[in-house]
């Protein structure tokens, strides 16, 4: 899976001298949390609704209500955008932008091919790609298996498996020895999979209904 088969594309733009109210307005209008901020064909900083936010006179200011309006007039994106921008490459992994999107403490990355925009990817279309990879709108029987950290152990596992089917499989922790696995099983005699593993020498530690 690649950033660019889950990214939004040809994301909504602001430039820096767009008043900090008209990006308000495209936020709430959009239901966006974040804009680009293009100057001259490039990438040049993001405003996000933390940044707008921030912008707005706390309550505490004994300011009338035309003061606030005439202040936030004034005031452009440049002055509240944050730089420099944090972005993933198109062509990157997804789980990149996860492991950016979680180092940074951040929700969404501006995508780049090269000098260009061409998207942005944010927490939720990693869970998204996360709910579709591990086929959980499928049904079936959730099972966690223990198996031997050692070579060919999910290959002998697997076989225990059929006549159903293994839809998704994910490492869920690494215990001392074992692996922890959690997969999703459909198909036929799906219920029978769990009796199935343990007769053939798995530990199953949790099964549940998908």
């Amino acid at each position: 899976m690649l950033v660019r088969d889950w990214m939004t594309k040809d994301p909504v733009v602001v430039a820096p001298d767009t008043p900090v109210l008209e990006a308000i307005r495209l936020l709430k209008e959009k239901g966006f949390r974040r804009l680009p901020v293009m100057e001259g064909g490039r990438l040049v900083g993001l405003v996000t609704e933390k940044d707008v936010k921030g912008a707005m006179p706390s309550d505490a200011a004994p300011l009338r209500e035309c003061e606030v309006k005439g202040l936030l007039a004034k005031l452009t994106v440049r002055e509240v955008m944050a730089r420099p921008v944090v972005t993933v490459e198109a062509d990157a992994p997804l789980e990149k932008a996860a492991l950016l999107m979680e180092e940074r403490k951040i929700g969404g990355l501006p995508v780049m091919e090269g000098e260009r925009l061409v998207g942005i990817i944010t927490v939720t279309d990693v869970l998204r790609a996360f709910i579709e990879v591990l086929g959980l709108k499928l049904g079936g029987l959730r099972i966690a298996v223990d198996i031997p950290d050692v070579p060919g152990a999910l290959a002998q596992m697997a076989q225990a498996v059929p006549p159903a089917n293994i839809v998704s499989i994910a490492t869920a922790a690494h215990l001392p020895g074992y692996q922890r696995l959690v997969m999703r099983v459909v198909g036929e005699d799906v219920e029978g999979v769990p009796k199935r593993l343990e007769a053939a020498g798995e530990r199953v530690v949790d099964v549940r209904p998908g």
